[in-house]
């Protein structure tokens, strides 16, 4: 494991059964699992990645939905760099708890974080209950990059990593060289971002550890209820 290269720290939000692990799994692995168990706790994963020709490492917190979890969630959300607030297209209460995961952040000053709002499971499009415009116009008030999903077929996934979320961490957080990072706004196609196959991963209890976020080292010795 390679200790000395920048961290950043991403943490998956949003009700039970949105599909945040399965998000998470198919960046992480390009897998879809159809029998994915509920997450308890915490999950955690890292992945090595390039962006504009800088290796840096990714942290992947995947969060519990469950009522029973939520006091747990300030204390993760504390120094993540990216925020990704997950709700289910098909489910119109999963769309409106997002405010609920949005104010987790309010009490944590995380002016400093990127915000994105994913709405997945867009190969369910004849179950939709919530409308593309919908999303977009709760991104664009909140200020939040928004993208649709399908974690089941993989559709939009790279392209909301490789093409909004890598570029606006090369923009916020200065990552490689700023010839490379551009001006087209967090929705450039940016060919010198790359994802490399390394990573761990590991699970989290409720009394897990905190893992730190930004350009630091992190502890990644974590207790486990498995």
């Amino acid at each position: 494991m390679t200790d000395d290269i920048p961290h950043y720290k991403i943490i998956f939000l949003g009700d039970q059964s949105v599909g945040k692990s399965s998000i998470l799994n198919r960046f992480y692995q390009d897998k879809f699992e159809p029998d994915y168990q509920a997450t308890i706790g915490l999950d955690f994963h890292s992945k090595n990645t390039e962006i504009n020709g800088e290796n840096i490492r990714l942290l992947l917190y995947d969060t519990a939905g469950q009522e029973k979890f939520k006091s747990l969630i300030p204390m993760y959300i504390r120094d993540a760099n990216i925020i990704l607030v997950v709700y289910d297209i098909t489910i119109k209460d999963s769309f409106t708890h997002t405010e609920h995961w949005v104010n987790q952040t309010k009490d944590l000053k995380r002016e400093d974080a990127i915000f994105v709002l994913i709405g997945n499971k867009i190969d369910l499009e004849d179950r939709r209950t919530v409308s593309t415009k919908e999303g977009e116009d709760y991104a664009t008030e909140k200020g939040f990059i928004f993208h649709e999903v399908s974690a089941k077929t993989g559709e939009g996934i790279k392209n909301l990593f490789s093409n909004k979320i890598f570029p606006e961490m090369a923009r916020k957080f200065k990552i490689g060289n700023e010839e490379d990072i551009g001006e087209g706004g967090a929705g450039q196609d940016n060919g010198n971002i790359g994802i490399k196959l390394e990573g761990d991963h590991q699970n989290i209890s409720k009394k897990g550890g905190c893992c730190g976020g930004g350009k630091k080292k992190v502890n990644q010795n974590v207790e486990s209820e498995e």
